[in-house]
């Protein structure tokens, strides 16, 4: 029995749909488990029950990816097939059952949208599987429980999206101060290899013995393991932020020229805090190619008011 799972180029997108997948690893235990996707996303999936293989995808002139996926899977008779990407693909394998995304619904979350796709309401949450190699290697990089940690995410792939640095620089500060919702906390910062230049502000405020650096140094496994070690994260809408919140790790998203309705953090522990333009004012001057944030209109007060309110939830 084996089931086809076809899904995002982008981390967050790819996240998200790992509550679909949930779904069928925790009903259908038999079905051995083949993914395919982006590059960047494939290493999410490495430890997810019963898989046979990942196949990344790195898109190719004409098409090129998709004709390379039906040449690898096109001998193998699927029990089922999952397209969340809504090509043609599902429709040209051999397979008993398909389920093929046609588009996205703008009128709920992602995450709402896949759940009524397999006919699951409410949704699964999002979840990544992590190994014990994974565990291991996040608790040499961390100092022991119960001492808090503190995530942050001060990057994103648009420039537009990320919140001033600076700003985040000031909420370590105060979140981290003696009379701040966690004290003396250890921080861990991450995001992708190439954003390690934009986030050095908030890892220089930091002393190296009371940080944690994760910029592709390591497994996105490994950096799954550790989120889920955190006492809270705070980020930008990016695919980092998705991963806090699948790690059911308490996760305050910050949100301006995107659209927290689709893409706010899942989850019982998750929170989101937006600029004080809505997301169609931004867009009625933004430019896409900018270099420039359009999240300048968020106070930190503001960010350290919602982290409070959201430990309070989690606490009590």
């Amino acid at each position: 029995m084996r089931l086809l799972f076809i899904t995002s180029n982008r981390l967050g997108d790819a996240v998200l749909s790992t509550s679909v997948l949930r779904y069928f690893v925790e009903t259908r235990p038999e079905l051995r488990i083949t993914v395919a996707c982006g590059p960047v996303a494939a290493p999410i999936f490495e430890a997810v029950p019963n898989l046979e293989r990942v196949i990344t995808m790195p898109k190719q002139k004409r098409g090129g990816h998709w004709w390379r996926l039906w040449k690898s899977v096109v001998t193998t008779w699927w029990d089922v097939i999952i397209d969340l990407r809504g090509s043609a693909t599902a429709f040209v394998l051999p397979g008993r059952k398909r389920i093929v995304l046609s588009g996205n619904d703008d009128s709920i979350h992602r995450v709402e949208q896949l759940g009524r796709l397999i006919g699951v309401t409410p949704p699964l949450k999002p979840h990544i599987w992590v190994g014990p190699d994974n565990i291991a290697k996040a608790n040499t990089l961390l100092p022991a429980a119960p001492h808090p940690v503190l995530a942050i995410g001060p990057t994103a792939n648009w420039p537009g999206k990320m919140w001033p640095v600076e700003r985040f620089v000031d909420l370590v500060k105060q979140l981290r101060a003696p009379d701040g919702v966690l004290p003396n906390a250890h921080v861990l910062i991450a995001g992708a290899p190439n954003e390690r230049e934009a986030a050095m502000p908030v890892i220089e405020c930091v002393a190296e013995t009371e940080r944690t650096v994760l910029f592709g140094e390591h497994s996105l496994l490994t950096v799954q393991a550790c989120l889920s070690r955190a006492s809270l994260y705070v980020g930008n809408d990016s695919g980092l932020m998705h991963m806090a919140a699948a790690a059911a790790v308490p996760t305050l998203g910050l949100f301006g020229p995107s659209r927290v309705e689709n893409y706010g953090p899942f989850g019982e522990m998750t929170a989101y805090v937006s600029t004080d333009r809505s997301y169609d004012e931004i867009w009625s001057t933004a430019n896409y190619r900018a270099r420039d944030s359009e999240m300048y209109d968020l106070a930190v007060e503001k960010v350290i008011s919602a982290a409070s309110e959201l430990l309070r939830r989690e606490r009590g």
